[in-house]
């Protein structure tokens, strides 16, 4: 497995590396931009994707979830973006286009691709062991654990929490993915197993190389290029930029009346790679765009087409049914609707996809993650709403 992989990068390495010469570099042409326009601009059907978004209407007019933000794009044009419900009931908040979510696994697809500028801009390769960064990985259950077998959750890590018990007080991302190394891998890489260390560990490698805590990295290569002003990598007591009234509690149980209950807010001292992202509809579909887009967006160019077709195939080999890129799920089975869909769902509620075959980018945020939330038959609905020949 971790040849076949290594022999991928070396192919396409050479090209990788012309095609990158530093983050947000600038693009010879302007790549497509979101803009808002009608579902017969984007060659889709008004009533089909107005039944779309009245399933989320209905599953929140149940309860079956507390509230919701609906996106659908496609080829750039906005068809769809509507607030459903409530974002903090106890105060009377209703959802809000730009409410703000805690993304969970959603954060995954973006440490992959700040990997992948890494990697494409020289400073990491991904075929040679974490412990040529960690010493603390230089032993034989961890030594042969690459970044590229952590990027597609097949590198044998069986760690089942996001850290290791113990923290120490005043202890960071990088600290506690030294750690990691000392348990190493249960069972010899190529099988996958989602795993939430092996993408902590990648978030520690971007903050170890590039000097930076992980907000700040992602913030200055991905989030301020693109525009995602109201991203960020959540932390115990983050100010949010003075946004946290965006930022509706969580939903996690009901009470003995059927109600739901706000739950609690994270507690983990520093942002993570697993998950700890914050933030909006409209700042993920542009992330999405741009790997739609061949991983440019407007006159910014965060990486290759070529990183981006590598990022996005299926890197998991044997699996029956299912397949995972660097970071995102593919269409064998990431999100059960054939090849060419990628994307991510996050635990807290969040769901996602794009298809570069029909130009869809469909997402659906909500903060009811144990609700019954109907993105299936959306995703189903979304894709019968193009018009036959478009």
């Amino acid at each position: 497995m971790a040849h076949t992989i290594a022999r991928r990068w070396r192919a396409l390495g050479l090209t990788l590396l012309v095609c990158s010469l530093g983050p947000a570099r600038a693009v010879a042409q302007s790549a497509p931009t979101l803009v808002y326009g009608t579902p017969e601009d984007a060659g889709m059907s008004a009533s089909v994707v107005d039944a779309a978004l009245s399933i989320y209407e209905e599953a929140v007019d149940r309860g079956d979830l507390v509230g919701a933000v609906v996106l659908v794009a496609r080829n750039g044009t906005v068809v769809l973006h509507e607030a459903i419900g409530m974002s903090d009931p106890a105060n009377g908040v209703p959802m809000a286009r730009n409410s703000l979510f805690q993304m969970a696994s959603n954060t995954k697809p973006v440490v992959a691709t700040a990997i992948g500028m890494m990697a494409a801009d020289g400073r990491l390769n991904p075929t040679e062991p974490v412990a040529t960064h960690f010493p603390e990985w230089d032993n034989e259950q961890a030594g042969h654990i690459t970044p590229e077998l952590l990027l597609s959750h097949t590198s044998g890590f069986r760690i089942s929490s996001l850290f290791l018990p113990g923290m120490e007080e005043g202890t960071d991302l990088v600290a506690e993915a030294r750690r990691f190394g000392e348990v190493g891998a249960e069972v010899e890489p190529g099988a996958y197993s989602y795993s939430n260390p092996g993408y902590n560990t990648l978030g520690a490698l971007l903050e170890h190389l590039s000097g930076e805590e992980l907000e700040a990295h992602l913030d200055r290569v991905l989030y301020t290029p693109l525009g995602m002003d109201d991203s960020y990598n959540y932390r115990a007591d983050h100010p949010l930029d003075g946004k946290r009234d965006r930022l509706g509690p969580m939903f996690y149980q009901r009470d003995d009346d059927g109600q739901w209950i706000p739950g609690q807010a994270y507690t983990i001292p520093f942002s993570r790679a697993s998950g700890g992202m914050i933030s909006t509809a409209w700042d993920y579909a542009v992330f999405l765009q741009a790997m739609l887009n061949g991983g440019a967006y407007a006159d910014t160019r965060l990486v290759s087409e070529e990183m981006v077709a590598l990022m996005t195939r299926d890197h998991v080999e044997g699996a029956e049914g299912y397949g995972f890129g660097w970071g995102v799920p593919d269409g064998y089975g990431g999100w059960g609707s054939g090849p060419g869909y990628f994307g991510h769902s996050g635990s807290d509620g969040t769901d996602a996809f794009a298809d570069p075959e029909t130009g869809l980018v469909a997402l659906v945020f909500t903060q009811t993650p144990n609700g019954r939330p109907p993105f299936s038959r959306f995703r189903e609905l979304v894709k019968l709403a193009i018009e036959p020949g478009d």
